[in-house]
């Protein structure tokens, strides 16, 4: 994976532009308030939410300590049951494998389940490029395609949307693309749903080659799942005749019974349920029984690289609930679009540059791109301490050097030298305070930090002149006499000397 997403800028500029669009700061908050408010109740009810956190952790933590031999012992068992497994080193060669198994089937359509490695690999275009349409059938999804945007939120993908924008995108695209919606469609949810399910139903019956991704693959069985609440996916997964399902090699559990942990924690973290409306789980072939062919698509694509950093590689725990989400600052008032990459928000922060690289400016500003408020560790059921992640990132970034680093670099050495002269800190503390007036709103070659921030305004005396006026003398004074009392007290009680 490599370059930025769709030539995106870096986050500061992207962010910028995001924050002066009101409309969707005020879609983003309505809809991540609501989300985070309806998770917490339905975390709440579970006493040991806390162990399957930790259990959740560590049963990924031993998966990815043991990748090797839980990726052949998953081939082994897809294969046993009639499913035959394709590995992908980057995007490009998971794209050809996918078009090249499109072909074979002589079919110039598929319709796809809501995958968010196929959008990380970007098979959509891939597919367009060689002749191939293909359909979204996620509603959300299905608002972005149709709307010529991007998703900006990994289980909400439209939820940068309001109603009246989606009825608006559904009267003016949908009928370039299928059934038409109503001319009289209104922006009521259950319209607006209806709408989808009708366009989207003929796709369904005349679609002959399904794609999608996985929530998990079980390797003792070889056994997928997908988690939905639409009952879209498994429309997908049963109606084709040929099944191709693109997959990243992390997500991974070695058995059923590790299986049931996440049954449990996905549903709660992100639609806030007690279980998702529907699990669709496949093995392999079965004659008579949905598709007759299956492929599985096993993709890498800077996971190994992610791998191999002892601090990074927690990120590939992540079960993409999106609770990280719902609850940062900064992506709900930035949005997911400013990130510049399919994973937004706090978890994309630390998962796209290991995957891409931080060598574009996009992917190096997105460590950045958080106040490390720790609210994201809080929430994640798998317990990806997020914000350790990013400091690990920034100091990687700011190891290669640089302008702004080694401008950094320099203050901070400046910095502790004063600290270690307590002197010179008084002194430069004294003359800041007198010469406040004249300071500038700006620090002179510091525009990446004071453009986004305030300088903050100086008192006009230090703290420690202040102290020593109001505090200092009168504080020792009833120290010293509150000693003697205390003294004097002790031997009144014959607690003064041991005998």
């Amino acid at each position: 994976m490599s370059g930025t997403y769709l030539g995106m800028p870096a986050f500061p500029v992207a962010a910028k532009a995001a924050l002066g669009n009101e409309t969707l700061r005020g879609n983003l908050r309505h809809a991540t308030h609501t989300i985070r408010d309806k998770r917490a109740k339905a975390v709440a009810e579970l006493d040991d939410w806390a162990l399957l956190r930790e259990a959740g952790k560590q049963i990924k933590d031993h998966t990815l300590r043991h990748l090797d031999r839980y990726l052949v012992q998953l081939e082994e068992s897809v294969t046993a049951a009639g499913g035959v497994v394709h590995w992908a080193g980057d995007a490009a060669e998971a794209n050809r494998i996918v078009a090249e198994l499109v072909k074979a089937t002589g079919e110039t359509e598929v319709v796809k389940v809501k995958s968010m490695a196929t959008q990380e690999i970007g098979l959509n275009e891939a597919l367009e490029a060689e002749g191939i349409s293909a359909y979204e059938t996620d509603l959300a999804e299905l608002i972005v395609q149709l709307g010529d945007d991007l998703p900006s939120h990994i289980l909400v993908p439209a939820i940068h949307r309001n109603r009246g924008e989606i009825r608006d995108i559904f009267r003016d695209r949908m009928g370039a693309w299928g059934r038409a919606a109503p001319e009289d469609l209104s922006d009521v949810p259950a319209d607006l749903a209806e709408a989808a399910r009708l366009h989207l139903r003929e796709k369904f019956l005349r679609a002959k080659v399904g794609i999608s991704g996985a929530n998990f693959m079980v390797a003792e069985t070889g056994t997928l799942v997908v988690v939905e609440s639409e009952g879209n996916g498994r429309m997908c997964l049963t109606l084709p005749e040929t099944l191709i399902s693109v997959v990243g090699i992390e997500k991974i559990v070695p058995s059923w019974q590790d299986l049931e942990v996440f049954l449990q924690t996905l549903p709660r973290s992100s639609t806030a349920e007690r279980m998702n409306p529907y699990t669709s789980m496949w093995t392999g072939t079965t004659d008579g029984d949905g598709p007759s062919a299956f492929h599985l698509v096993l993709v890498d694509n800077g996971r190994t690289d992610t791998l191999a950093d002892e601090v990074g590689r927690q990120a590939l725990r992540c079960i993409r609930c999106s609770a990280c989400l719902n609850v940062c600052p900064v992506y709900e008032r930035a949005g997911g679009h400013a990130y510049g990459s399919v994973y937004p928000g706090p978890i994309g922060a630390i998962l796209s540059p290991q995957l891409r690289g931080i060598g574009s400016e996009v992917d190096a500003s997105l460590p950045y791109a958080s106040s490390l408020c720790g609210a994201c560790y809080e929430v994640c059921p798998v317990a990806i301490d997020i914000p350790e992640v990013l400091v690990h990132l920034r100091e990687r970034i700011a190891d290669r050097g640089g302008k702004g680093h080694r401008l950094e670099k320099a203050a901070i050495k400046a910095s502790g030298w004063v600290f270690d002269h307590p002197k010179v800190l008084a002194a430069g503390e004294r003359a800041a305070s007198l010469t406040r007036k004249l300071h500038p709103s700006r620090v002179p070659g510091g525009a990446a930090w004071t453009d986004s921030r305030d300088l903050p305004e100086l008192p006009a005396a230090p703290f420690r002149d202040w102290w020593k006026k109001n505090r200092g003398e009168k504080n020792r004074g009833e120290e010293n006499r509150g000693e003697k009392n205390d003294q004097g007290g002790k031997n009144n009680r014959g607690e003064g000397t041991a005998t």
